[in-house]
């Protein structure tokens, strides 16, 4: 944990829950150890989209669905999600839980590798949320540049790796360290950009927020 376990605990108990569906498709990610955003970064992630109401956002990891569908309640009418999904075993999941939440006018996956993907699509996106691979972000973030129209926002997930970021880098195991050393590239790239305005929070396991500063 970034943040102590008690404090986490009581900011949790004071949330008002998620729909029912979202609760369902949850606990059954939870049941079936998938990945899913945490609850804290759930709140983040719904207050951005309200307060920006973004009509066009891109999602780099899909997983089971659950964060493209918490997103979609938080839309204006119109509104649309783009989400992108590599992994093949959780696709029908995928695509069976956006039907259970009756999200699929505005929900579209594409099953493929997210950089393919990313060069077919048109710029123009209002909002982008990152939670895919995490060793791959760095390599994400041009085609992201391309995509995202001024003004818009990317939220990349999972950036400080349970505190492992800060560590030395013969202190992470050695399967990670791949992951330890470009997602370090990935922040001091961000931080640095001329095109982003980015700040970085201890939500969550790690959130990045970055506006683009020009077309």
């Amino acid at each position: 944990m970034i943040v102590n376990e008690r404090l986490t605990a009581y900011l949790h108990s004071l949330d008002s829950g998620e729909s029912e569906i979202i609760e369902a498709i949850g606990r059954e990610a939870r049941a079936d150890r998938v990945p899913i955003i945490r609850q804290e970064t759930g709140c983040l992630l719904k207050v951005l989209l309200r307060m920006n109401r973004p009509q066009r956002i891109l999602e780099i990891g899909t997983a089971v669905g659950y964060s493209a569908i918490l997103m979609s309640e938080c839309l204006e009418p119109g509104a649309t999600i783009t989400t992108v999904e590599k992994y093949e075993k959780r696709i029908p999941i995928a695509r069976e839980n956006i039907r259970r939440a009756g999200k699929e006018d505005c929900i579209t996956l594409i099953e493929g590798d997210a950089l393919e993907v990313m060069a077919g699509l048109e710029p123009g996106y209002d909002f982008v949320f990152m939670d895919a691979a995490k060793g791959q972000y760095i390599h994400f973030l041009p085609e992201v540049l391309r995509l995202l129209k001024k003004g818009g926002l990317l939220v990349s997930d999972n950036v400080l790796q349970d505190g492992d970021i800060i560590e030395s880098r013969f202190a992470v195991t050695r399967r990670n360290r791949t992951i330890y050393s470009r997602m370090r590239d990935y922040l001091w790239q961000l931080k640095h950009m001329k095109e982003f305005e980015t700040a970085v929070l201890t939500v969550g396991d790690g959130v990045t927020i970055s506006t683009k500063l020009t077309e």
